[in-house]
């Protein structure tokens, strides 16, 4: 686990603390452990996410194979789950808010990758950094916390770690909800394409070695971040700021720039995820920042030819759009979900 210098926690609890009141009470169970709504979500949501007294969120570690996987979990276990799978570089963090917005209606359980988040970062002996163990561990987390059937959310890496899970196991998927997450290679910026097949091929010559450094970086994070947002104003700094502290540390810096030269073996996987997605129409909500610098609207549309029923639906933010449009994605699946 990583250990949090008291001057970073100090500027993180006063920042989280001293956010506008949130809409639910959350509980302070780790450093990370308060939640703040982006936006004014309306009535309905105010309501389903009150009327409950599971809207409580409680924070969890388990040793999954002994890599010890923290994870968020709210709700009533006995209603449906949702296995929320985040992006890169971030964390279960990025579902702070949602959680408690969707627990009335869902069991809702958001783990740490290995190498993210406050989840270990183990050795390449016991973790070998691709994308194929990556979804392995997950499987195995969800085994090992006794998900059965659950609706899996895909960000960013959620997409190709929740397709291999869904591809592997279709009867354990029950839905999925997709939110920039990729699976088309028309889906992606042709110059990330162009970098992603130059590192698959290798050898990393200084300029990938310097390309890799960058999305690494705390520039690159944040532009991740605040690229394509409406009001930056509105961007709470926290995530991308404890985002760049986790990458800083040797071996969660080490599995993240594994984990993106390994990124292109995932397109070599895409006609498999097509596959599944024309052979079992899992009931699909798609919710989309259009103005994703890395993962376009062309990447959204594209599903529509696997899952004709899809809910596509687009919104005016970035990559990371919980952070600005949280309470409209909860509306969104509440009332998809719902039917």
């Amino acid at each position: 686990m990583h250990t949090i210098p008291f001057a970073l926690f100090s500027a993180i609890f006063h920042r989280l603390t001293s956010a506008n009141a949130c809409l639910v009470r959350v509980a302070v169970a780790t450093t990370l452990g308060v939640a703040a709504v982006t936006g004014t979500p309306s009535a309905a949501v105010a309501q389903t996410a009150t009327a409950s007294e599971n809207t409580q969120v409680h924070y969890h570690t388990v040793s999954v194979d002994g890599v010890h996987i923290f994870y968020r979990e709210a709700g009533d276990r006995t209603k449906p789950t949702l296995l929320l799978l985040h992006g890169f570089p971030a964390s279960s963090h990025e579902f702070r808010s949602l959680l408690p917005l969707l627990s009335a209606r869902f069991h809702v359980v958001a783990p740490d990758y290995p190498g993210f988040g406050f989840s270990d970062a183990p050795s390449a002996a016991v973790f070998p950094p691709t994308f194929a163990h990556l979804a392995q561990v997950m499987g195995r987390f969800a085994q090992v916390v006794g998900l059965g059937k659950y609706t899996l959310y895909l960000h960013d890496f959620g997409g190709p770690v929740g397709f291999r899970l869904a591809a592997a196991h279709p009867e354990q998927v029950t839905g999925l909800i997709i939110q920039n997450a990729n699976a088309y290679e028309v889906g992606i910026a042709p110059d990330m394409l162009k970098q992603m097949r130059a590192r698959a091929e290798g050898p990393l010559d200084a300029k990938a070695l310097a390309g890799l450094d960058q999305m690494l970086s705390p520039g690159g994070t944040k532009f991740q971040y605040l690229t394509g947002v409406r009001d930056v104003s509105a961007i709470d700094p926290t995530s991308y700021s404890v985002d760049s502290w986790v990458q800083a540390l040797p071996e969660p810096h080490r599995i993240q720039q594994a984990l993106l030269v390994d990124y292109y073996d995932n397109i070599r996987q895409y006609p498999a995820w097509h596959q599944y997605l024309k052979v079992h129409q899992p009931k699909t909500l798609i919710t989309w920042g259009e103005n994703d610098p890395i993962f376009l609207v062309a990447g959204a549309n594209a599903y529509r030819a696997d899952l004709p029923k899809a809910d596509v639906r687009f919104l005016d933010t970035g990559h990371f759009a919980l952070e600005e449009d949280c309470a409209r994605i909860a509306e969104q699946i509440i009332a998809y979900f719902s039917k």
